[in-house]
């Protein structure tokens, strides 16, 4: 379960005035500086400019890497050292304190965090 959150997947994507982030550079302003927080998960994640994941989950190390490819957010992690597979996701913010990220390009689970 906790897994599949870290992977950015939780629940089919709702449209809650979500609005989709298509550049790394509006996207790279939105998180610079700011944890992604999903508290229901305990999950808090920092998403570095120079392309690198951490943060940690329910007391394990999350690391990883990241890049921006045609208009979606891609990258590879692993959770206390287990391997969550390479992904692109869509990535949608709410105002400038939510962040929405949907796997296989938007096309299936989402994961929402607060950007704090």
């Amino acid at each position: 379960m906790l897994a599949t959150v870290i992977a950015f997947t939780a629940a089919p994507a709702l449209a809650e005035d979500y609005a989709p982030v298509k550049d790394e550079e509006t996207f790279v302003d939105l998180v610079s500086g700011k944890e992604l927080r999903n508290f229901l998960y305990g999950v808090r994640l920092n998403v570095l400019e120079e392309g690198t994941i951490r943060g940690s989950a329910i007391g394990w190390e999350i690391v990883g890497n990241w890049s921006w490819q045609d208009g979606y957010f891609c990258r590879e992690m692993s959770w206390g050292g287990d391997p969550i597979p390479y992904n692109c996701q869509l990535v949608e913010a709410r105002g400038d304190d939510r962040i929405r990220f949907t796997v296989d390009q938007g096309a299936g689970d989402s994961a929402s965090f607060r950007l704090q």
